[in-house]
């Protein structure tokens, strides 16, 4: 049986940030702006995340014609209880998203 770690402070902050827009459909771009995660250490995270089912995600085609497709991510109702559970209790250091992104 694997032994399942405790999350990281980069995952906890992650998942309180989804947990804060649980119904949206959210872009990894704009993750990592809310949360200030590089992507180097973002992608690696949600991909783990989604290998957990604690993620579902989908695929939207680019608004920008040439431009490849983008991932979006939402918690599963398990991420959302794993999120409760785990996640970061600091919301002050989270950046807003603005207005048209929201």
């Amino acid at each position: 049986m694997a032994q399942i770690r405790a999350p990281s402070e980069q995952t906890r902050s992650l998942l309180a940030a989804l947990l804060l827009q649980r119904a949206q459909w959210l872009h990894g771009y704009d993750l990592s702006e809310q949360t200030g995660l590089p992507s180097g250490t973002l992608y690696p995270i949600l991909m783990r995340l989604s290998d957990r089912n604690f993620l579902e995600s989908k695929w939207e085609p680019s608004p920008h014609q040439g431009r490849p497709p983008r991932r979006l991510y939402r918690l599963t109702a398990e991420g959302v209880a794993y999120a409760r559970e785990h996640s970061s209790s600091d919301p002050a250091r989270w950046k807003p998203l603005s207005p048209s992104k929201a």
